[in-house]
């Protein structure tokens, strides 16, 4: 899967099947917060809403900056993988705050 970083629309961003799946940021107070998750239903279940976080956080790592979470989906990612050592953001208005 070919993920890139869009950095003018803030958003990781792959193309599967001619469908795009994303996911949007804002980068600000050192961390990278992910805001919303888009994986539309037609390329569902294939484990790219992951791969798009992932690739996020990686960045944001890379980027020296802290992940951080309102999108609900990113929120449960980091759950899952404390070794990102990442943050919910202050945002966070809880389950069903981003779609998938």
């Amino acid at each position: 899967m070919d993920i890139q970083n869009n950095i003018e629309k803030q958003r990781f961003e792959t193309t599967v099947d001619g469908v795009t799946a994303y996911a949007t940021y804002h980068i600000g107070n050192g961390g990278l917060d992910i805001r919303h998750t888009i994986v539309p239903e037609e390329i569902g279940g294939r484990g790219i809403a992951s791969a798009l976080v992932k690739a996020a956080y990686d960045y944001a790592i890379a980027e020296g900056l802290t992940p951080v979470a309102t999108c609900s989906y990113a929120v449960i990612w980091l759950e899952r993988h404390p070794e990102y050592h990442g943050k919910t953001s202050k945002d966070f208005g809880g389950e069903g705050t981003c779609a998938l």
